[in-house]
């Protein structure tokens, strides 16, 4: 997993902590482990990796990156993060680390938030969350499906995306990555005539190029305001525009 990242100070995530925040300080390696903390009830959340990263996991801290993980209570991060080490290494004994999952499935969105909502002590926030996530995720994704011609389309994603197939109800016949694809992968799966390739917005030197099919980027971390549901917002739109096109 490679990609550019950004060090540029303006597009670090902002904290969402202010002077009337509550609850525990909670320091999330990537704006999307930030947003599930976010989304579980915190409200006093700094994020190490810049939301302009091109692909976070790959963010390479700096030691001033890493001075407010000292005083969290709690650290959230993927294991995957490439720079979980350093955090780990940072937090001495005082803050509480927590790995989390990311997957954007309903299922483990629910399984997670319900989690770190529990251990924040913010239970209440959190359903009323997942509350208005399940009813979003129902609207965006039927109107996605709504949207698709019978016999619906085809497709091949990145192996990391292949969920947001069936977030659109498109049958998927190949995937690829996370390795670079080969010309004779790349061979495979032009074979299958996809009519869309699904791919990867945060590794964009990764996904192929396959004649006849529309490309969907497509993309897994919130901006700087740490809104989970905007990542549904946004690969809703770019699905049903390439849907209609």
């Amino acid at each position: 997993m490679t990609g550019c990242t950004s060090t540029d100070d303006d597009t670090k995530a902002s904290s969402t902590a202010s002077s009337a925040a509550t609850g525990p300080k909670v320091v999330a390696s990537t704006t999307w482990v930030g947003a599930l903390a976010k989304a579980a009830g915190a409200t006093n959340v700094t994020v190490i990796a810049p939301a302009g990263a091109q692909h976070p996991p790959d963010y390479d801290p700096k030691p001033s990156d890493l001075t407010s993980v000292a005083g969290a209570d709690y650290i959230v991060f993927a294991e995957f993060d490439g720079f979980a080490a350093k955090i780990k290494e940072a937090a001495g004994g005082n803050g509480k680390l927590v790995p989390v999952q990311l997957e954007n499935t309903p299922s483990k969105i629910t399984s997670e938030v319900t989690r770190l909502g529990t251990l924040f002590g913010t239970s209440t926030a959190a359903t009323t969350w997942l509350a208005t996530f399940t009813t979003e995720y129902a609207k965006l994704s039927g109107d996605v499906k709504a949207a698709l011609p019978r016999p619906a389309p085809i497709a091949v994603t990145h192996v990391f995306m292949a969920y947001w197939a069936d977030f659109a109800g498109l049958p998927v016949t190949g995937t690829y990555g996370p390795q670079p694809v080969s010309p004779s992968q790349l061979q495979e799966l032009a074979a299958k005539k996809p009519g869309f390739v699904l791919t990867n917005a945060h590794l964009p030197g990764a996904n192929p190029d396959i004649e006849g099919a529309t490309r969907v980027d497509i993309v897994n971390y919130p901006g700087k305001d740490l809104d989970l549901l905007a990542v549904f917002r946004t690969n809703a739109t770019a699905l049903t525009a390439a849907v209609r096109a």
